[in-house]
């Protein structure tokens, strides 16, 4: 039998504090990795082997039954088997069912797993079309509001208040409609959602004496594990469990709140000592997790925030043995960025790192589709952690099935990304992603990834198809369905939460995928900032921080790393990569003479303006020029309207005629009666006509 001072004697001072706090308000700052499970678990066993409490009167609950089966778990281990370890949503279903009959009365009504049948019932009743897709971003929005304890007649000015936009681009008062037939479409199969469990609750608690002191007599201890992440209906349930006692220990950490989305809200976190003046807070600071390199770096990121959560925020204080310094790298595009991770990757096994304890975690789910091929080509074992195989998401398969039916007609003007482009319009694909977060984003970036797939194939094979995009997608789709056990982690930050590995490489670090573009308001940045600083956190040793210039290879490498990295980006060797860049460039030489390239048309063509060569390096910018005002007006990239190679063609060639330009590669008949006369006009302006081929007319 374990003593309550063997108990405190595995703890360091701080979780030896929390262990030893007597019963009433505790807050415990808990900062990653710094054992807080720890602390919480032997706070209980310390409480019951003292006498203070009984363990059959403790409830301790959390967010995943993952971690209310460690915590019974690890609570065994101590002795103590007796102690309640539950989901909130698993005590309130409890208590729910227990209490029904007498408060109640008739049988308790079914607890529906999904809500997608009610919300589309409840969409049609409304006369509104929802897919799928929507149907997702509805029934989130229903969660939201009921979590926030907002009635439907109330949902137009609390989600204007919250500056949420009603999904699928609905009017505030329509999604209010469509809220309310949900509720009514449970009442008439009489079935219950997951948070009418805590609101039903709740409800019975506050109107029924007897149901309220019964469980107030049998649950007298309540300890909250990841408190920064406990929503308004959570919290109105935790203080009717309560009722006038303050018996109540949380635990949690205001820099890790990333789930503002779902009404989880700090605040909580942050007010508990003005809520228990008389209570005792313990900040939990070493950490045990990750080196001194990758702790330092956790600490930069976070010390940036300027948000509410900043007066609450932890230094952390590395207490392992020093590692490798965190890398930063840039690329040129995503394919190169997935390449080096998985040379890197192999590295790291090849030494004796398990693939189990390697991830590559990103912002938003589409991006794994890079990776989980580049894996596959390199033969690394990989799971995608917290959703679907790319090529298993059903917009995929929708957008393949379009693109094949598209290629087996025969379809296709000879430009492949814009062939792409259309036929996934089809498909609901829309050149600009939908404001703010939810399934439909979800669905665009994956098709975008598919139109990215297109570009990246029509850059290395100018000729490529429509049956050649198909081909390769069915290439990648089966090597990336091989079993792959014990692999390499794919998440999202998101999904990464709560858990660690050896290694860790975050990627797509650009602005606008983090922070993600629809972060407009300063709080939603400082999120996006948290998540970065959650996912620095997961690694023990080594980490690995990239971003590509461009999406696609040959793109013109706008993008920018994310502006979180400014602070804590070592100089030195973002310097040092740019003035090789710089040197490579000035190292570029003339194809024909052997002079250097000075210029970047220069160095884009091969050739140097003063040699006797084909292309017309002018011609070539003024058709860049053109090609660019085109793409503006028309909202895609500049590469759809002409690839680079297509207008060196142009400007070597000099077609002055509808057969001349067809002759061109990369130009079909699509594309001609589209721009065909703005090209020969642009052509004509600036070459002496001597006359046209075949006794046309130009045009």
């Amino acid at each position: 039998m374990v003593t309550s001072q063997e108990i405190l004697s595995r703890l360091d001072p701080e979780q030896r504090a929390v262990a030893e706090a007597g019963r009433g308000p505790v807050c415990v700052l808990a900062g990653a990795g710094t054992g807080k499970t720890r602390a919480l678990t032997h706070r209980i066993a310390y409480l019951v082997l003292t006498g203070q409490v009984d363990q059959r009167h403790v409830l301790a609950v959390t967010f995943t039954a993952r971690a209310a089966g460690e915590l019974r778990t690890r609570l065994r281990g101590l002795g103590v088997d007796g102690a309640q370890a539950r989901t909130f949503h698993s005590a309130a279903l409890r208590q729910l069912r227990y209490f029904w009959p007498t408060v109640v009365g008739g049988p308790v009504p079914d607890v529906i797993a999904s809500k997608l049948s009610a919300v589309g019932e409840a969409a049609s009743r409304c006369g509104i079309r929802a897919d799928r897709t929507m149907l997702r971003d509805l029934a989130s929005e229903i969660e939201w509001a009921k979590v926030s304890q907002v009635a439907f007649e109330a949902y137009p000015a609390a989600a204007s208040a919250a500056g949420r936009p009603p999904p699928g681009g609905l009017a505030p008062d329509d999604f209010g409609r469509v809220y309310a037939a949900y509720e009514q479409v449970k009442r008439n199969r009489s079935v219950m959602d997951f948070e009418d469990v805590l609101l039903l609750t709740a409800a019975m608690l506050d109107d029924d004496r007897r149901m309220a002191a019964t469980v107030r007599g049998q649950y007298r201890s309540f300890l909250v594990d990841e408190y920064q992440d406990v929503n308004p209906v959570q919290q109105r349930l935790l203080e009717l469990w309560l009722g006038e006692r303050d018996d109540v220990t949380v635990v949690g950490d205001a820099a890790q709140t990333i789930y503002s989305f779902t009404g989880a809200t700090p605040d909580l976190l942050l007010g508990f000592p003005k809520r228990h003046p008389s209570g005792t807070t313990v900040r939990l600071v070493r950490d045990y997790r990750s080196t001194p390199q990758v702790v330092a770096l956790a600490n930069r990121i976070i010390a940036a925030a300027t948000d509410a959560t900043s007066g609450a925020r932890l230094e952390l204080v590395a207490q392992r043995p020093a590692g490798p310094e965190p890398v930063f790298a840039e690329y040129a595009d995503e394919t190169a960025e997935a390449e080096a991770t998985a040379v890197r990757i192999r590295a790291l096994v090849d030494s004796g790192v398990p693939a189990r304890e390697v991830a590559v975690l990103f912002r938003v789910n589409a991006q794994s589709e890079v990776y989980e091929e580049a894996f596959a080509r390199s033969g690394i074992p990989y799971v995608l952690r917290g959703g679907e195989r790319f090529f298993d998401r059903p917009e995929v398969r929708e957008g393949v099935t379009y693109l094949r039916g598209a290629a087996r007609a025969g379809e296709g003007s000879g430009d492949l990304v814009a062939d792409t482009v259309a036929v996934l319009a089809s498909a609901g694909h829309q050149p600009e992603p939908p404001s703010g977060p939810g399934a439909a984003r979800d669905r665009w970036e994956s098709l975008a990834a598919l139109v990215g797939l297109a570009a990246e194939l029509a850059a290395a094979a100018p000729t490529a198809s429509l049956n050649d995009l198909v081909d390769e997608l069915d290439e990648r789709a089966a090597a990336q369905h091989a079993p792959a056990v014990d692999g390499v982690t794919l998440a999202s930050l998101h999904a990464a939460k709560g858990l660690e590995w050896d290694a860790v490489f975050l990627v797509g670090l650009v602005d606008g995928t983090l922070p993600i573009t629809y972060a407009k308001t300063p709080e939603q940045v400082a999120e996006e900032r948290r998540l970065l600083y959650v996912g620095c956190t997961r690694a023990r040793e080594h980490l690995v921080l990239t971003w590509a210039l461009s999406r696609a290879p040959g793109g013109r490498g706008q993008r920018r790393p994310s502006r979180f990295l400014a602070d804590v980006r070592p100089d030195l060797p973002t310097e040092r990569a740019r003035t090789a860049k710089r040197a490579g460039r000035r190292a570029a030489r003339c194809v024909s003479c052997g002079r250097g390239l000075a210029t970047a048309v220069e160095r884009k063509l091969r050739h140097c303006s003063s040699c006797e060569v084909t292309v017309d390096l002018e011609l070539f910018e003024r058709l860049r020029e053109w090609r660019r005002g085109v793409a503006e007006e028309a909202g895609v990239p500049a590469f759809v309207v002409f690839t680079d190679a297509t207008l060196t063609a142009i400007a070597q060639d000099r077609p002055r005629n509808r057969s001349q330009l067809l002759a061109v590669p990369g130009i079909g008949a699509t594309k001609y009666d589209r721009y065909g006369q703005d090209v020969i006009d642009i052509v004509a302006a600036g070459t002496p006509s001597p006359g046209t081929e075949d006794g046309a007319a130009p045009g």
